[in-house]
């Protein structure tokens, strides 16, 4: 009986063992590991993790390059995907730049913001699986391309990530403060263990053991490997705890300094609702409210103004189905009598020739009045201008030199201006040309400038510059701000964007994205500044009040939030002087 009973619980045993094999293989890490290996390798086989002892190397020195190599990789993709991001304001000028060079209309920036996704998903689970694969390489020359291609080529673009830092670094510096207060128990532990286990082998080892751990330095690598881990974990948590110091947002202010919300100028319309520099694209950009109409001004070989941007009819008409002998050419050696029977919207509703990625619902509607679209003159936008007392600024190109108004184009169109009948001061003169000319026979216009010098303005009497967002931040505007110039930027369609110009105190700014930035109530990212506040009632409850109060929690807030706080919470806070009562309340939570 004994004998069953024993084989019974020995095959009880066995089938535990074996259940207990199959539920580590099931759910331990390196099943997972394996699963990887398999996709990036096709060696599918699970094989036993042999377990490494503490202070040796666990793979070779080729194994260590790959790793290096890998780590490499995942972090030249985690910076251009976060370029690629932030640049995303410029993504149709991308798109542009593609087609005056293929003369094909594809979205090569969503195309390319895949591909960076794609290879960074891939670098990361290389770098999680420690999995090297031959195509690591090949994407690190890719990306070392790309870079060299946005130095080289796209260098302006950089600023754009700078400025985008001027508004994310304080909630980055917030994310990575947290992230490495989660990770300091798992690098505190792992140091003490491996104090602890220094001390154990150095209590338990005998003579001729210590004449053995020498020539094989198993203390060293030991010493090594916790040098390794806690020395970068400690310059990172002290680079962060300085990073206040270097930090400097216009979006971290009072709210009371906040400035007033800057007016839109609706970039050729409102082309994301209509085609761009068309009748339907300025009523749409009234319809939401724009402070003012910008467009491009060119000129018909029979001398009429009218509003197109590219240099070519390609890419906003039917040209290439009408006459595509000519679609090449400049639009200013045709006459007017042609330019207007181009249809000048059929190709805004095309799904591959569409400008933007993220366009909005079209209705029935829209569609039937977009199909109808044509090449407008000059005159129908100055006359939707006066109707609805809308300012207009415009971008004037000068005619080649075999047209019949190169040398007296801006008298021309200072006439068709004048002759419309339009409010003189609704008209903001950008081009540079024959200024004296338009003072001296149309002194209403309000004349403005590009990024000029203080003299410069002074000089010409303007008091109202037209900028790339890029070149003024970077070049500074106290000056213009003091000497009270009306700033208005171009061309900004991101919230982020907006929101700095906003806290920057910017006027006005030219946009393609008028109902999504006429949304925001107040700034994206504000963050109100409130360490002053907070060490003066400190000192004011330690240094004033009657009763001697215990310590205040105020550093430790301070401390965690660093130099700023976000927007939601009011910078109402109490200090009672009361000897009982030693709480620092921060008072009236904004919804």
């Amino acid at each position: 009986m004994s004998t069953k009973a024993s084989r019974t619980e020995s095959r009880k045993r066995r089938e535990s063992k074996k259940d207990s094999s199959w539920a580590e293989k099931i759910f331990n890490h390196k099943s997972y590991i394996t699963f990887l290996t398999g996709c990036y390798s096709c060696h599918w086989k699970f094989r036993q993790w042999e377990k490494t002892k503490l202070g040796s190397c666990c793979c070779s020195r080729t194994e260590q390059v790959c790793c290096v190599v890998l780590v490499i990789s995942f972090v030249l993709s985690v910076i251009l995907l976060f370029v690629w991001i932030e640049i995303s304001n410029e993504y149709f000028g991308f798109d542009w730049v593609i087609f005056l060079g293929t003369g094909i209309w594809v979205f090569g920036s969503i195309i390319f913001l895949s591909i960076l996704g794609t290879l960074t998903a891939y670098t990361s689970l290389l770098v999680v699986s420690n999995t090297f694969h031959v195509t690591i390489v090949l994407a690190i020359l890719l990306y070392m391309l790309l870079l060299f291609a946005l130095f080289k080529f796209w260098k302006d673009k950089w600023l754009t990530v700078g400025l985008s830092l001027q508004i994310f670094a304080p909630y980055i510096h917030l994310c990575c403060i947290t992230v490495m207060t989660l990770l300091s128990w798992p690098v505190a532990f792992c140091v003490i263990y491996l104090e602890t286990e220094v001390r154990i082998r150095r209590y338990r080892t005998t003579y001729y053991e210590e004449e053995m751990l020498k020539r094989c330095n198993i203390f060293t690598r030991l010493r090594a490997i916790q040098v390794a881990v806690g020395l970068p974990f400690l310059l990172i948590l002290v680079c962060l705890y300085l990073m206040p110091l270097g930090i400097h947002s216009p979006c971290i202010q009072e709210k009371e300094d906040l400035g007033p919300k800057p007016v839109f100028f609706a970039h050729r319309g409102a082309p994301m609702h209509g085609p761009e520099n068309t009748m339907m694209a300025f009523e749409k950009a009234v319809e939401f409210g724009a402070y003012g109409l910008e467009t491009d001004v060119q000129f018909s070989f029979d001398n009429v103004p009218f509003l197109m941007h590219d240099y070519d009819l390609r890419r906003t008409t039917n040209i290439r189905e009408v006459k595509p002998e000519v679609a090449n050419d400049r639009p200013v050696f045709f006459n007017w009598t042609f330019l207007s029977t181009l249809n000048a919207g059929r190709w805004f509703l095309d799904p591959w020739r569409r400008p933007y990625f993220n366009m909005p619902y079209q209705s029935e509607a829209d569609k039937r009045r977009a199909r109808n679209q044509s090449i407008p003159k000059l005159d129908d936008l100055l006359e939707l201008a006066k109707k609805e007392n809308k300012f207009v600024i415009f971008d004037l190109y000068g005619p080649p030199a075999k047209h019949p108004l190169r040398h007296s184009f801006v008298k021309h169109v200072t006439k068709v201006i004048l002759d419309s009948k339009i409010e003189p001061h609704l008209i903001y003169w950008l081009p540079a040309y024959d200024r004296g000319y338009v003072r001296e026979n149309a002194p209403g216009f309000r004349m403005v400038g590009r990024l000029y010098t203080m003299e410069e303005l002074g000089k010409e009497n303007i008091s109202t510059i037209n900028v790339d967002y890029k070149n003024l931040f970077y070049r500074g505007f106290k000056d213009y701000k003091a000497a009270n110039i009306n700033i208005n930027l171009y061309l900004v369609n991101e919230p982020w964007l907006f929101s700095l110009a906003w806290c920057s105190r910017i006027d006005s700014v030219t946009t393609d994205n008028i109902p999504l930035l006429s949304q925001l109530d107040s700034p994206h990212f504000f963050m109100v500044s409130c360490l002053p506040r907070v060490f003066f009632q400190a000192w004011y409850r330690r240094n004033l009040c009657p009763h001697p109060p215990s310590p205040i929690p105020v550093l430790l807030t301070v401390q965690t939030l660093g130099s700023y706080l976000i927007a939601g919470i009011s910078k109402s806070i109490e200090m009672p002087c009361d000897g009982n009562v030693e709480s620092l309340t921060l008072l009236s939570l904004v919804s």
